[in-house]
C-alpha cells in the first residue's frame, strides 16, 4: 500500500508546486504539468516509471478534453466565423499536412510519418493563445478573430486526424489503407446515424429524468456515464475514444444542461488532462537532447518562424492586412495540446509511426516552443512594427482618426470600453449634455455605434498615445467601463503621468481590488456587487417605509466607509461551487463562547484581535445582537462572536477565544 501511496503522493506535491509557480509567473498549467513529467520521470530522477495505469487516466484525461470541445461546438458559431475557419483555418491545416509529408519523402522518412507530423505540428495551444488574448483586450481585435477562426478548424481537424493516425501507423500498403481508411469511414458514419438518431432522441429525455432528481451527485454520475459510455461506443467500433466523447459532447451542446454539464466535468477533466501532460512529460529524455540537436532545432525552425511565416502568407492572400495576417502568425506559432495527443497516438506500442529519435526531437521542440510561445506574443507589437513597414501608417491613420473626432471636444468624459456598461453611461452623460468619447477594440460594436450617430472610436484604451489622441489634456474625466484590475492600473498609471489631477472612476466586478484600485489612483471605484447590494437594501428599506432621506444617508455612509459593511460574508458550499471564491477572501464566522473559554471575562480590548488582523463584527447574546461593540466589551459564556477575516486569522482567533492561544 505504501508504495503506491509514495508515487501518488510525489506526483500530486511536484504538480501543485511547480502549477502554483506557473500561476506566479503568469504561465499557462500545461508547461508545468509537463515540466513536471520531465523531471519525476525515468529519463530525469527517475521517481516514478511509466505505467499503463497512468496512460489510461491520461487518455481519458484526452477524452474530457475531446468532450469539451464538442460541448462547445455550435453550427451558428462555426457559420458566423465560416470565412477564417474554412477559409484560413482549412489553408493552414493542409499545407502543413502537406508540405510536411513532401518534406518527410524528401529526407528520406516513409510518407505517412510525414503526414502524421504535419497533423502535430500544424496544432497551436488554444490555452496560451486565448490566455493572452484575453489578458491583452484582444479577443475581439482583427487578428483575434481570425485566430479563434483558425484554432476552431484546427479543433475540428483533430476528429479525422483522431482515425487517420492509427490506420497510417499500422503501416499497411497504399490499396490496404485506402480501404481500412473506408472501413473506418463507414463504422464512423454508422456510429454517427446511431449516436445522433437515437442518443438526441433518449439523451434529453434522460436528462430530464436524472435532473428531476435533483441530486447534484446524481447528474455528474450520470455526465460521466454518457461521456465515457459513448466514448466506448465507438471503441468498440475500432474508432478512437476520443472521438467517441468530441460526439457526446456535440449531442449534450444541443440541450438546456450544457453549461451546468460543463461545470460538473471541468474538474475531472482539468485533473485527467493534467496527469495526461505528465505523462507525456515523462517520454522525454533530456540527456538525448544534445544528441538530437539538430532535428529539434529543424522542428523549431518548422513550429515558429516556418509557421509564423506560412500563416501570414496566408493572411495576406487571403486578403487580411499585413499587420493582422503577421499578428495572427505569431500568435499561432507553436505547438498544442492536440498536437501532444497525436503524438502519443502516434507513438503507442506495437504501432511506431516515428522513430525514437524523431519522437523525442519533435517532443522537445514542442515543449520548447510553447515555454517560448508567450514570450513572443509579448513582442508582438514591436515585432509587426519592425517588420511591417504600413503598421506604422495603419497605427498613424487610427490616431489620427481618434484625434479628429475628438478635435472639438472640450471638457468631456473619456469613456475606456464601450460594452454594456460604457454604453449605459453614455446615455446618461447625452440626458445631461455632457460631452464624452469613447474607446473600443469591438469592430462591429462601433460599426453599429457609429453608424447611430455616437461618439465612438477603435482604440485601445491601454496605450497612452490612444488616449492623448482621444483627447485627455482636455477630458473632464476618465471612467473605465470595464473590469480588468490589470488594465485598469495600466490605464491609470499613463493618466497619472500626463493628467495626475484628473479624477478616474473605475468599474470593478466586487470589492477585492478596491484598496488596489485606490492606491493606483482611483478616485471612485464602482463594485457592481457591492452596489447591487445597496440598490436591493435600498429598494427593500423604502417599501418598508423608511424615510427616504434615512435611506439616502445610509447609502452615501456606507460608500464613504467603501462598503465596509459589505466585508466579508458567511461561506457556504455553492459560494465555491458557483464562484471559485478565493478561499484567501475576508469572509464571516461566528463563534459560540462555551462556559470555560479562555475569553470568558476577558475584553475585547484585553484580547486585541487587530494584530492578527480581525475585526468582531458583533456580538449575539440572550438573543439580542450587538453590533460593532466597544473594546471594553466584556465576553460572556453563551456569547456568540461574529468575526471577519481569512480562514487562516479565523482558526487563529477562535483558537485565541477557546483556549487562550
Amino acid at each position: 500500500m505504501h508504495n503506491v501511496l509514495e508515487p501518488v503522493l510525489l506526483l500530486l506535491a511536484a504538480s501543485v508546486i511547480v502549477v502554483v509557480l506557473c500561476r506566479q509567473l503568469r504561465q499557462p498549467p500545461i508547461l508545468g504539468y509537463l515540466l513536471v513529467g520531465v523531471v519525476i520521470g525515468p529519463h530525469a530522477f527517475g521517481w516514478i516509471q511509466e505505467s499503463t495505469g497512468s496512460e489510461v487516466l491520461g487518455e481519458i484525461g484526452v477524452v474530457f478534453l475531446m468532450f469539451s470541445i464538442g460541448l462547445e461546438f455550435s453550427l451558428g458559431k462555426l457559420k458566423a466565423m465560416r470565412h477564417s475557419v474554412f477559409g484560413l483555418g482549412s489553408a493552414q491545416v493542409i499545407i502543413s499536412l502537406l508540405s510536411l509529408t513532401l518534406l518527410g519523402i524528401l529526407i528520406g522518412l516513409e510518407w505517412q510519418s510525414g503526414l502524421a507530423i504535419g497533423g502535430m505540428i500544424a496544432m497551436s495551444s488554444t490555452a496560451i493563445v486565448s490566455k493572452l488574448l484575453s489578458e491583452r483586450m484582444e479577443l475581439e481585435s482583427p487578428h483575434g478573430r481570425q485566430i479563434f477562426g483558425v484554432l476552431l478548424f484546427q479543433d475540428l481537424s483533430v476528429v479525422p486526424l483522431l482515425i487517420l493516425i492509427p490506420a497510417l501507423a499500422s503501416n499497411p500498403s497504399s490499396k490496404a489503407l485506402f480501404m481500412q481508411l473506408g472501413i473506418a469511414a463507414v463504422q464512423a458514419t454508422i456510429v454517427l446515424v446511431i449516436v445522433f438518431y437515437l442518443g438526441d432522441k433518449l439523451l434529453r429525455r434522460w436528462f430530464h429524468l436524472v435532473a428531476r432528481q435533483k441530486s447534484s451527485e446524481l447528474f455528474i454520475l450520470n455526465v460521466l456515464l454518457v461521456t465515457l459510455g459513448i466514448a466506448w461506443l465507438t471503441a468498440q467500433a475500432e474508432l478512437s475514444l476520443a472521438l467517441g466523447a468530441f460526439l457526446a459532447g456535440m449531442l449534450i451542446s444541443e440541450t438546456e444542461y450544457r453549461f451546468e454539464v460543463e461545470d460538473s466535468i471541468r474538474p475531472f477533466r482539468d485533473v485527467l488532462l493534467g496527469l495526461f501532460f505528465v505523462t507525456i512529460g515523462m517520454k522525454l529524455n533530456i540527456l538525448t537532447i544534445w544528441q538530437h540537436a539538430g532535428w529539434i532545432a529543424i522542428f523549431l525552425l518548422l513550429l515558429i518562424p516556418g509557421k509564423m511565416l506560412m500563416i501570414a502568407g496566408l493572411g495576406k492572400a487571403f486578403g487580411l492586412p499585413a499587420g493582422v495576417s503577421l499578428r495572427t502568425g505569431i500568435y499561432l506559432a507553436q505547438a498544442g495540446e492536440f498536437g501532444f495527443v497525436l503524438l502519443a497516438l502516434a507513438t503507442q506500442s506495437g504501432q511506431q509511426l516515428l522513430p525514437d529519435y524523431l519522437q523525442q526531437s519533435l517532443l522537445s521542440a514542442m515543449v520548447i516552443a510553447m515555454f517560448v510561445a508567450p514570450l513572443l506574443i509579448q513582442k508582438s507589437d514591436k515585432l509587426v512594427l519592425k517588420f511591417v513597414k504600413s503598421e506604422w501608417m495603419s497605427q498613424s491613420l487610427q490616431l489620427t482618426r481618434i484625434a479628429m473626432q475628438s478635435m472639438d471636444s472640450e471638457g468631456h468624459v473619456l469613456i475606456c470600453g464601450y460594452g454594456r456598461s460604457g454604453q449605459n453611461l453614455a446615455r446618461l452623460l447625452a440626458q445631461e449634455n455632457v460631452p464624452f468619447m469613447a474607446l473600443d477594440l469591438d469592430p462591429e460594436r462601433i460599426a453599429e455605434a457609429t453608424a447611430a450617430g455616437e461618439s465612438v472610436v477603435f482604440g485601445d484604451a491601454g496605450k497612452k498615445e490612444a488616449l492623448l489622441a482621444a483627447g485627455l489634456k482636455r477630458a473632464s474625466a476618465v471612467v473605465v467601463a470595464f473590469s480588468d484590475t490589470h488594465l485598469a492600473q495600466k490605464i491609470m498609471s499613463h493618466v497619472q503621468s500626463i493628467r495626475p489631477e484628473l479624477p478616474i472612476i473605475v468599474r470593478t466586478v466586487d470589492g477585492t481590488d478596491i484598496d488596489k484600485l485606490k492606491d493606483a489612483g482611483a478616485a471612485e471605484v464602482v463594485a457592481e456587487l457591492q452596489e447591487g447590494s445597496l440598490m436591493l437594501a435600498s429598494h427593500t428599506l423604502m417599501l418598508l417605509g423608511v424615510p427616504l432621506s434615512r435611506v439616502i444617508r445610509r447609502i452615501r455612509q456606507t460608500r464613504e466607509e467603501q462598503y465596509a459593511l459589505f466585508k466579508g460574508f458567511f461561506v457556504g458550499e455553492s459560494d465555491v461551487q458557483e464562484s471559485g471564491a478565493d478561499i484567501n477572501q475576508p469572509r464571516l464566522h461566528t463563534v459560540h463562547i462555551p462556559p470555560g473559554a479562555s475569553a470568558v471575562g476577558k475584553t475585547l480590548s484585553t484580547l486585541n484581535f487587530e494584530r492578527i488582523d480581525v475585526e468582531v463584527r458583533a456580538i449575539r447574546r440572550r438573543n439580542t445582537r450587538t453590533v460593532s461593540p466597544e473594546a471594553e466589551t466584556e465576553i460572556l459564556s453563551d456569547d456568540t462572536l461574529v468575526l471577519l477575516g481569512t480562514p487562516e486569522t479565523l482558526s487563529l482567533a477562535e483558537s485565541l477565544l477557546l483556549q487562550g492561544h
